[in-house]
């Protein structure tokens, strides 16, 4: 039955109350009271001036307290518009001038635009009443990763409806206890946490990724279903094996990975830990233009590969000239829906219907239909006239036992147009017994890959390369970024009230 997604919470709260809605380890919220706080809330935002189809910019971090805000945005008839608390004020104030939002509900001080605390919202005496019903044009308007520049206002097309009795996606269970390991202001975790919740998910939030923590989680709360990105897979991957042997994750039904190329020995590893009809693998973006959906056992058939269209949705490969290339031929890759655009970004025009639209990245179709990405086009490296594709370097180096991550960049080389740097991190208390110097990872590199791919520069790290979802600026790493030392640790969220 599709109802509006205001209507949808309602309707679950009126079915079973008590049933729980929401943990983020210090806040326990059932149904009832979610829809109580968002109701009350609701009605402050109406009072403040929120109408029909305005943004209403929530900026939080994984608590309790941000549900509740999005929620209510919802029932105000409003779009929500999730926001990282951790972007830099520039980049903020920017994305709030597009935006224009009614309202900002955030913790943090806002000079320009209207806001309303974040923290503790929806509590307190105020009118619970459920409102009049309301539905916005769209359903979210989350930003771009911001990987490339400043993020990108990606305004959905579907309006803030839902089929309760429907799924989220053919690849995700009816029924669930959700485990939410990415934040809450990217696009991915957003849309499988909110889908979820108000399709009947139970949410676990965890307030950032740790690999330990996720584990115990899913222990401690049966876990059924979630969602991680190939930094979060190493990184429990690298936990070791006694400690994966140990683990109680017989209530896993199923993992989805999703936001970036997976290692190959990770995939292999989590395949191996889960069996391969527990991993799922999806390729999409922010827009939700298309997708493709690969199994773990299809993986293991077809190593590398990210699955075939699905969805509705059509994938093709493109030369630079604009012709199709042929199988196993590497191009741009482009996907399209029939029917209207999925987005549009905000301050731009929107997409044309049935259009093909492209999020960036390269790679190839074999006979079967199969995707194989390549990288990102901006991130290839051209060096002594070879295309180098960072991914395939990234994941050789990540295989070594004491890489936690890598990111690979091309630098300007006089003689080669572009040399390749590798940027390696380790763990913070790793010592020199680990013998990782410039020679090690040298030898390790000359083992297994072609010289032209070899880097000929490296900068050795202890600090997180990637942020939860696996993203990295990687312009921080270029030209004379490695001669400044590392990029300075991203902002901690807002400290929260016990």
């Amino acid at each position: 039955m599709r109802v509006s997604i205001s209507r949808a919470f309602t309707g679950l709260a009126d079915e079973d109350p008590d049933r729980l809605a929401v943990d983020d380890g210090t806040t326990r919220s059932d149904r009832r009271t979610l829809e109580e706080r968002s109701n009350r809330l609701a009605w402050l935002l109406l009072e403040a001036g929120v109408t029909p189809d305005a943004f209403v910019t929530v900026i939080g971090s994984n608590t309790v307290d941000t549900v509740v805000a999005t929620v209510a945005a919802w029932k105000a008839g409003a779009t929500p518009q999730p926001l990282s608390p951790r972007l830099p004020p520039s980049d903020r104030d920017a994305v709030l001038d597009l935006v224009r939002p009614a309202l900002v509900l955030t913790d943090q001080p806002m000079a320009q635009h209207r806001s309303m605390p974040l923290t503790g919202c929806g509590v307190g005496d105020g009118d619970a009443a459920a409102l009049p019903d309301a539905a916005a044009r769209s359903w979210k308007a989350p930003t771009s990763s911001g990987s490339t520049g400043t993020p990108k206002v990606v305004v959905a097309a579907a309006s803030a409806h839902v089929d309760r009795d429907g799924r989220v996606a053919a690849f995700v269970p009816r029924h669930a206890t959700q485990l939410v390991a990415g934040p809450l202001h990217h696009a991915a975790p957003f849309v499988y946490a909110m889908r979820g919740l108000m399709t009947g998910h139970e949410l676990v939030l965890l307030p950032r990724f740790e690999a330990g923590a996720w584990l115990s989680a899913v222990e401690r709360h049966r876990v059924t279903w979630g969602m991680v990105v190939p930094t979060m897979m190493s990184r429990v991957t690298a936990l070791g094996p006694d400690r994966l042997a140990s683990a109680d994750v017989s209530s896993l039904e199923s993992v989805l990975h999703i936001g970036a190329v997976c290692p190959p020995h990770v995939k292999r590893a989590w395949i191996d830990w889960l069996g391969p009809d527990r991993v799922v693998e999806v390729y999409s973006g922010t827009e939700s233009n298309g997708l493709t959906m690969i199994t773990g056992r299809e993986w293991v058939e077809r190593p590398g590969s990210v699955g075939r269209a699905a969805g509705g949705s059509a994938v093709r490969i493109l030369r630079p000239d604009g012709t199709i290339a042929g199988q196993d031929e590497i191009g741009r890759i482009e996907f399209t829906r029939p029917g209207p655009a999925t987005y549009r970004y905000l301050g731009r025009p929107e997409p044309a219907a049935d259009a093909w639209h492209g999020l960036g990245d390269m790679g190839h179709l074999d006979g079967d239909g199969y995707l194989y990405l390549a990288d990102r086009a901006d991130d290839r490296i051209v060096s002594g006239g070879v295309d180098v594709w960072p991914a395939a370097i990234e994941s050789v180096l990540e295989a070594h036992p004491t890489v936690r991550s890598c990111v690979v960049v091309g630098v300007p080389d006089d003689d080669l147009g572009e040399r390749v740097r590798a940027v390696v991190e380790i763990g913070e208390h790793d010592t020199a017994e680990n013998d990782l110097d410039e020679s090690a990872l040298d030898r390790w590199a000359a083992e297994r890959l072609d010289p032209e791919r070899r880097p000929r520069e490296w900068v050795i790290v202890r600090e997180p390369l990637r942020d939860d979802t696996g993203k990295v600026r990687r312009s921080r790493w270029r030209g004379a970024a490695a001669d400044q030392g590392p990029p300075p640790p991203p902002a901690p969220p807002p400290p929260r009230e016990p």
